[in-house]
């Protein structure tokens, strides 16, 4: 290598040396105005042209050999392949296919998207994915999921497709109980194996407390994300938040805005105006101890994904994506098109920003369990009020 090397710096530095007496194609400046030199001068000079240039072609001959045989450690490493956003190819992916997809989701970094028939499989190959080929139709799964909601729909009960095993997963907390319990038995079992269901500890609620970060009267809410609509700025947090009272402040009482919006049930997602635009008002998520994350964008969560939460009530919490277009039965009124996650939440949390990287995809809705033993949280996709108002992430 050492040898090599400096050959190669040889040549180089020779190369350099008689590149410099080569001349340019045109008559040298100094030529301008000037007698012709006698023909034996010429003769001299072309001849001596010829013979540098034909040196130089030579040892660039060499030297591009050299270069030819060197190394791999010589070439430039190539570029890093840019991030592939999941979210979005899988949102492209449903959007062509249809029915001829129940859902997709991630699995060892790649996006598998299932399919129902080789003309969608082959769609889903050209768009970088892994196609899997399953038995129900996303039709399929969103007619049972339409009679759940006319037969199933008591509080405390939360459905969703689960793609990886082509069901209606259907979730009950341990407040359905008795006429309720059997009810909604009733209603999976007319469905068959299309349709699993499940228990979890504790209840469904809402994640809203007294106390301190945003707040409107004696209730506490988390701050989602700052947004924008030209110069004029907003911040998003949960509808349920929103109902409760028209003026918010901060912690310290600082009047930050007033209602602008608020939708609960049904989605769960409201919209503050700034009164006026505080100083420190900046586009990034607290990660309570750990920094800021800064938020350049918004799009869609990919079942199996790892996604993030901060929330005035138990700060910084990661966890995964297990279901999109979640439909909960809250006592307060149902909630559909829902982001379900194993993230953990309390009462405080709501509103808070759910998000991965730089990229918002959230608002903390509810859930059950707490930050001591775990649970399932529930999220407001935040696409649906950004393109509703006309609003961006900045």
């Amino acid at each position: 290598m050492t040898t090599r090397s400096s050959g190669i710096r040889h040549l180089l530095r020779l190369t350099s040396a008689l590149t410099v007496l080569t001349p340019c194609r045109g008559p040298p400046a100094h030529h301008k105005g000037a007698p012709d030199p006698p023909l034996e001068a010429q003769v001299k000079i072309r001849n001596t042209r010829v013979g540098v240039v034909a040196v130089t072609t030579a040892t660039s001959a060499v030297v591009a050999a050299t270069l030819a045989t060197a190394p791999a450690a010589f070439a430039a490493p190539a570029a890093p392949a840019a991030p592939v956003d999941h979210g979005a190819v899988a949102s492209s992916l449903a959007s062509k296919l249809g029915a001829q997809t129940a859902g997709s989701y991630l699995k060892s970094g790649k996006l598998v998207v299932t399919v129902t028939d080789a003309d969608a499989a082959q769609t889903v190959r050209a768009a970088g994915a892994v196609p899997e080929t399953v038995a129900r139709s996303g039709a399929e799964l969103n007619r049972v999921m339409a009679a759940l909601k006319r037969d199933a729909t008591v509080p405390g009960t939360a459905w969703a497709i689960d793609a990886d095993s082509n069901q209606v997963l259907l979730t009950m907390d341990s407040s359905v109980k008795g006429a309720a319990l059997a009810k909604v038995q009733a209603a999976a079992a007319k469905h068959g194996a299309a349709v699993r269901t499940e228990r979890v500890a504790g209840t469904f609620k809402k994640f809203t407390l007294g106390g301190q970060a945003i707040r409107t009267g004696g209730s506490r809410c988390s701050l989602g994300f700052n947004v924008r609509s030209g110069s004029t700025y907003y911040f998003v947090t949960a509808g349920h938040c929103t109902n409760i009272g028209s003026t918010w402040t901060d912690s310290s009482g600082r009047v930050l805005g007033t209602r602008y919006a608020s939708s609960f049930p049904g989605n769960d997602y409201g919209v503050v105006r700034y009164t006026s635009t505080p100083a420190d008002t900046r586009g990034a998520v607290s990660l309570y101890g750990s920094g800021t994350r800064d938020i350049t964008s918004a799009g869609n969560a990919t079942v199996g994904q790892t996604v993030y939460r901060s929330g005035s009530t138990t700060g910084y919490r990661s966890g995964r994506v297990t279901a999109l277009n979640q439909t909960v039965n809250y006592a307060e009124g149902s909630v559909s098109g829902m982001i379900r996650t194993t993230v953990c939440a309390e009462p405080g949390d709501s509103g808070g920003s759910l998000f991965a990287g730089s990229t918002a995809l959230g608002l903390t809705s509810g859930g059950s369990g707490n930050c001591s033993w775990g649970g399932t949280t529930f999220f407001q996709p935040v696409t649906e009020v950004l393109n509703r108002y006309g609003l961006s992430v900045y």
